[in-house]
């Protein structure tokens, strides 16, 4: 982990951008005081992680049914 002061953090930015990419936590200071951390990111949007949630919530609701019920006859019973 590194720390930078708030002024050397605008005058470098770009370097602290660099060393945050390669997996390193900055933290920056204004006088002596942690004011904030720059943290590498998460790569985004994992399509096969929510596709197996997706599926996962349809097989749980196999079998699942309302007894019965209308969903129609449930909303108009909430009107009243």
């Amino acid at each position: 982990m590194r720390e930078v002061g708030a002024f050397e953090a605008k005058n470098k930015f770009g370097t602290l951008l660099d060393w945050v990419e390669k997996g390193e936590e900055v933290v920056i200071t204004r006088r002596g005081k942690v004011v904030a951390r720059l943290i590498p990111g998460t790569s985004g949007f994992d399509r096969e992680k929510a596709a197996q949630a997706v599926a996962g919530i349809l097989a749980r609701r196999v079998g699942v049914t309302l007894g019965g019920l209308k969903i129609k006859d449930l909303v108009n019973e909430g009107r009243r």
